[in-house]
């Protein structure tokens, strides 16, 4: 999993404060926000010189090939070792390599050369571990027992009732323009049996064992949901080296490129329209024990009626029987501080995510947009810090951001407790509960509009 790192360190010594985290609107406003415990006077009579406590920091790197969730790998891999992270920066080159970089404190033993043995120990022990995991919960892959990092197999399995058939012909699939790409893969429009669809296309040089994983893990929930606020699944091709999922075309795009890309933003009545339609599809996935652990706005997406539905469940898991996770998984920017903390954690997770979401919806802000994606979740994590509500928010749509990123999940609401609050708010806005204004009807009103 990290074969070709390169590791290097260095060990210096300086005045620095704790990086801080708030509302604060600039990173430099954060940092004169720091803790100034570390500098203190000395009573010194013959040196009025102030007494810096200096903190040991290393810098650490690491270059490989680039690959999924490294990052979030990485970061974990070193808060096991007790090393707190001040500071991270991550590198990507188009031909496919990564640099991280880090600055951490909390090695408490003199020199570096025990913290890069540690590290390597580290990495040894990971590498081991990921031959041998498997998923219990997971739809099993042919090919995938034995910790082989490809799988053998000629396609991968799905667990089957019998009841649905998914796997489409090529022969009636039809590619058009390409219109997304991402590091594993890329989104083209096309035709299915004259259908106007979207083809999620795995890259052949990117495929692992962990992707096979997330791929069948996506079939296997996709195939199972059906809701109007749920994007709909058509079919997938299954067999090597053809790895791809078709759903239906969302000409709208997604809500994140509406607001960032377009420029566009919502009002009230359309901001409770599309809150009331992520979570009717929430609502329904989590009453099918379906937790999608990536709700983002770049996965909400809108059809040509600009009706919103919940998309791309790479991530998705349905809820073990103890009703638990722990993996860490998502967006930072969007992520629940206990998915971030590595702790169990429920559906609520995704209530957290939802509350970020409807920030976005709200004020037209990318969450913690001062803030790298990795000081944003230190930052929900040891300061609390949640995004800042505009005052002129309607109270009690300002509750219900509160209510939802409560640091308490218990605390959380569910997503049916959510929509009837957002319908109450429709209501007193002037809208059906669909986002829709209210139309005054009957003979006077008719025969108004026909003159």
């Amino acid at each position: 999993m990290y074969a070709n790192v390169a590791w290097f360190a260095q060990l210096f010594f300086r005045v620095h404060p704790p990086p801080a985290f708030g509302s604060s609107s600039n990173l430099e406003a954060l940092a004169l926000e720091a803790n100034e415990s570390d500098v203190g006077s000395t009573n010194n009579d013959d040196d009025n010189s102030v007494h810096l406590v200096s903190r040991p920091m290393h810098e650490i790197a690491f270059a490989s090939t680039d690959k999924p969730k490294l990052l979030s790998q990485l970061t974990c891999l070193l808060g096991e070792l007790g090393l707190d992270i001040q500071e991270a920066h991550a590198f990507s080159t188009i031909d496919g390599y990564s640099l991280d970089v880090f600055v951490v404190t909390g090695w408490r033993l003199v020199g570096t050369k025990q913290l890069k043995e540690k590290i390597m120990e580290k990495f040894r022990s990971v590498e081991a571990q990921a031959c041998t995991v498997s998923s219990a919960s997971s739809p099993s892959l042919e090919g995938l027992q034995g910790g082989e990092s490809r799988p053998t197999s000629t396609s991968v399995q799905i667990p089957s009732d019998g009841a649905d058939v998914w796997e489409i012909d090529l022969k009636l699939l039809k590619f058009g323009n390409k219109v997304a790409s991402g590091s594993n893969g890329d989104l083209y429009r096309g035709s299915y049996c004259i259908q106007d669809v979207a083809i999620k296309v795995v890259r052949p040089e990117r495929i692992s064992a962990d992707m096979y994983r997330d791929f069948a893990q996506e079939v296997y929930i996709m195939r199972k949901v059906r809701h109007r606020n749920v994007v709909q699944f058509i079919g997938a091709c299954t067999r090597q080296p053809n790895l791809y999922i078709i759903t239906d075309f969302m000409s709208g795009g997604s809500v994140y490129d509406y607001l960032h890309k377009k420029g566009s933003s919502f009002k009230l009545p359309e901001i409770l329209r599309v809150a009331t339609d992520i979570s009717k599809g929430m609502s329904y996935l989590h009453q099918n024990n379906i937790i999608h652990r990536d709700l983002k706005t770049a996965n909400l997406l809108m059809d040509e009626n600009k009706v919103v539905k919940v998309a791309d469940f790479g991530v998705a898991r349905v809820k073990d029987t103890s009703g638990v996770m722990t993996a860490e998984t998502g967006t930072y920017r969007w992520m629940a501080p206990e998915v971030i903390e590595h702790k169990p954690y429920d559906h609520k997770a995704d209530v957290f995510s939802f509350g970020i979401v409807l920030w976005e919806l709200l004020t037209g802000k990318i969450p913690y947009d001062y803030l790298t994606p990795l000081q944003a979740a230190i930052g929900v994590v040891q300061k609390g810090i949640r995004p800042t509500i505009p005052k002129d928010t309607n109270p009690k749509l300002a509750e219900l951001l509160q209510k939802c990123w409560h640091r308490d999940s218990a605390e959380r609401p569910d997503f049916s407790q959510i929509l009837e609050i957002l319908q109450r708010l429709s209501k007193e806005v002037g809208t059906d509960g669909d986002g829709r204004q209210k139309t005054k009807s009957g003979f006077l009103s008719a025969l108004k509009r026909s003159h």
